[in-house]
């Protein structure tokens, strides 16, 4: 684990909870604490609660996300750490995989349906709807996936190099670009669904 990492940004309701348990420690020192019970009777006290209540959490949530967002701007992975690599601009794109092509569709449905969700929870939500998706409706996905897995494997082979072509190459590849010219938008966009979903995870 790095120890380096930016600790995770608290919800409203667990600054609640913080506070709670607080609370039950001041009153009763010497006890120990039921979890479960200890959760449900702070659910049911949050529920209770007017807006104004929470509002002190709520304020306490905005202000750990703001220094979440902060140092995480500043944060640099530690070695061995999830890094992202140098991409060498000859190299073929790393084609999508047929649930990032579905993610890519799916997203701005999702955003528009439920705006307050996090990164995590709109990509936890399309990892739950993709699951659920029949095995007949999941094959558009998977034939897009497939021509793109084709097209990026004979640009490799073409280059000679898993990590790209060297720049002595590059000519060869220019010539081949008016073929692929109506797709490089698309794998653009692929891309970048890749790369988000990568910061997701």
């Amino acid at each position: 684990m790095d120890s380096t990492k930016p600790k995770g940004k608290m919800s409203s309701y667990a600054y609640f909870v913080q506070t709670c348990r607080e609370e039950h420690k001041k009153k009763h020192p010497d006890a120990s604490v039921n979890f479960a019970e200890f959760s449900k009777k702070c659910s049911e006290r949050w529920k209770t609660m007017s807006a104004k209540e929470k509002g002190k959490f709520e304020d306490l949530a905005r202000q750990d996300k703001a220094r979440y967002e902060r140092e995480m701007m500043h944060y640099v992975p530690a070695r061995g750490g999830k890094k992202k690599k140098y991409k060498d601009p000859n190299a073929p794109k790393r084609p999508p995989s047929a649930f990032f092509i579905f993610c890519s569709e799916f997203r701005p449905k999702v955003k528009g349906e439920s705006p307050g969700l996090s990164i995590g929870d709109v990509a936890k939500r399309l990892g739950e709807m993709w699951n659920s998706t029949a095995a007949e409706d999941k094959q558009p996905y998977e034939k897009k996936a497939s021509k793109l897995k084709e097209k990026y494997e004979k640009v490799k082979r073409r280059s000679g190099k898993t990590g790209g072509g060297a720049p002595a190459k590059a000519p060869a590849k220019a010539e081949k670009k008016d073929d692929d010219d109506d797709d490089d938008d698309e794998d653009d966009e692929e891309e970048e669904d890749d790369d988000d979903e990568d910061d997701d995870e």
